[in-house]
């Protein structure tokens, strides 16, 4: 049985997406709980179905899950097969569970990166703008290489919506226009990196994905045949 917490005017959110720092974020989170001693709520945010995890994705997954057991967090919340930008999505867990604190994972970005790349946080701020949001850096330890900043690449698509905007998606369908790989930056706990791809005239282009959408011109015509 898990204990009450004492005070239920505060509530802690820790959003975690993919690789070894979910853990660290959610021991702080659990932390920071047990000092307010208040509820702790861990969500992750994912455009695949579950049953479409990879087998790396689905044991950080397990992992998460054993975890939050083990430090009695009052919930462990999946959203996937999530097609909204993540920020509507944790938006929405956030106000249904009264949280008025969240912890993000970040990694270290430069002021040119912020400008060329532009920043989650600073999207989830404008969002959620009466909550506390918390920004926990990467462990370095976990890099192998000081020059390694991108986890191995996977397969991916990007789609236009109605906007002219390119998104970024892993799953298979008629209405993907490029295919290609996504190497997503080591440290966040969203799909933030760059996606690469073949051009018809065979060279090799590639354009930054912020939060799941493109940012810059896509000039190139769409590499995948109808």
């Amino acid at each position: 049985m898990k204990k009450i917490r004492g005070r239920m005017d505060e509530s802690i959110l820790v959003c975690v997406y993919y690789g070894p720092n979910g853990e660290r974020l959610i021991k702080r989170g659990h932390k920071l709980s047990q000092i307010m001693d208040c509820p702790l709520y861990v969500l992750t945010v994912d455009a695949l179905p579950y049953d479409e995890f990879d087998a790396e994705k689905s044991g950080y997954v397990d992992r998460w899950k054993e975890l939050c057991d083990e430090l009695e967090v009052e919930e462990f919340i999946i959203r996937d097969n999530e097609k909204r930008a993540s920020v509507k999505a944790i938006a929405e867990v956030a106000h249904n569970h009264n949280i008025t604190q969240i912890i993000i994972g970040q990694s270290p970005q430069n002021r040119w990166e912020e400008i060329t790349k532009g920043s989650f946080v600073n999207v989830l701020l404008r969002a959620m703008s009466f909550i506390d949001i918390h920004i926990v850096s990467i462990d370095r330890r976990l890099r192998s290489t000081e020059e390694m900043t991108f986890e191995k690449g996977v397969r991916g698509f990007l789609q236009q919506d109605e906007n002219g905007n390119y998104s970024l998606s892993f799953a298979r369908s008629k209405d993907n226009l490029y295919e290609g790989i996504f190497y997503k930056e080591i440290g966040t706990d969203f799909n933030n990196g760059v996606f690469k791809f073949i051009n018809s005239k065979g060279k090799t282009c590639q354009v930054h994905v912020t939060e799941d959408i493109i940012t810059g011109q896509l000039t190139d015509p769409p590499n995948v045949k109808k």
